[in-house]
């Protein structure tokens, strides 16, 4: 998908649910799949390479681009939808042949996590949702401003300063590199097909129904920063009071990328909570 030479954002390409799927598929061990956010110019690498290198040490780590993102195909009709996300989530464990695996979902990501636990719960063994979407709320300025996104330096830079509480974590050079990702052929368009006004539609159309919710039988760890403009915390409160065998993690003087803005801490509690569950299955 005009993919830069050498960028470390392309890892390597399968066929997922019908779709060519950029992934990247590192470590040994069970499996975790690390589904990505909605930012602009978002991929997997973007979001998740901070974590990566560290959950490999002792896992399979799984990270695509989901449909339409990223170096991942587009669909032909440009047609996006909570149930065909999840259906190449699946299809990307179905490729791979992971039969169950982790999952952890940032915001857009988590929405999605929760959404695939219900609908196979079979194919998930512990749930982490970070910053996520997945329950009904009115939409926030800042959600509505990433969705609503326009490609510009200006724009890229006023985003940031939304997605973290510490600007000096997300710098110009970040600000730069997710701008140019943005312009990159075909990104653009197809990440306005995603989110069309009205976008309090994209935020219900993320949610579960709140009996399939409290029904959930995985073990989840809900993680949130106090200060997330984007996703209001509120959300996770809830989840975490509906879901029955849930833990939640809230992270002070941190905005919406608690993978970034503390990410040494992120890793060691995703790697204790997974690791609980290694040793009850060792």
């Amino acid at each position: 998908m005009n993919a830069p030479q050498q960028s470390p954002e392309i890892g390597r390409e399968i066929l997922a649910a019908g779709y060519r799927t950029n992934l990247h598929d590192q470590g040994e061990g069970f499996p975790v799949l690390l589904i990505h956010g909605s930012g602009p110019g978002v991929t997997a690498w973007a979001n998740w390479r901070g974590i990566i290198p560290q959950l490999a040490q002792t896992r399979r780590v799984v990270a695509p681009d989901m449909l339409g993102f990223g170096y991942s195909e587009r669909p032909a009709d440009g047609q996006y939808s909570q149930a065909r996300w999840v259906e190449h989530a699946i299809g990307v464990l179905d490729a791979l042949g992971i039969q169950q695996g982790d999952i952890v979902g940032n915001s857009f990501g988590g929405g999605l996590a929760l959404a695939l636990a219900i609908r196979h719960p079979e194919r998930v063994r512990r749930l982490v949702l970070m910053g996520s979407v997945g329950v009904a709320f009115p939409i926030t300025e800042g959600l509505e401003m990433a969705w609503g996104y326009t490609p510009s330096l200006a724009n890229m830079r006023r985003l940031l300063d939304l997605f973290a509480h510490d600007r000096t974590l997300v710098n110009d050079e970040l600000a730069e590199l997710r701008y140019q990702a943005s312009i990159r052929p075909g990104f653009q368009e197809s990440f306005a097909a995603m989110f069309p006004p009205p976008r309090q539609n994209g935020v219900d159309d993320l949610a579960s129904n709140e009996a399939d919710i409290r029904a959930l039988p995985h073990e989840t760890l809900v993680i949130h920063g106090r200060e997330d403009r984007i996703i209001p915390l509120q959300a996770s409160l809830t989840l975490a009071q509906w879901i029955p065998n849930a833990q939640l993690h809230v992270f002070g003087h941190c905005g919406h990328w608690t993978q970034i803005e503390h990410a040494e801490r992120f890793a060691r509690l995703v790697e204790n909570f997974l690791a609980e569950a290694d040793a009850l299955h060792s």
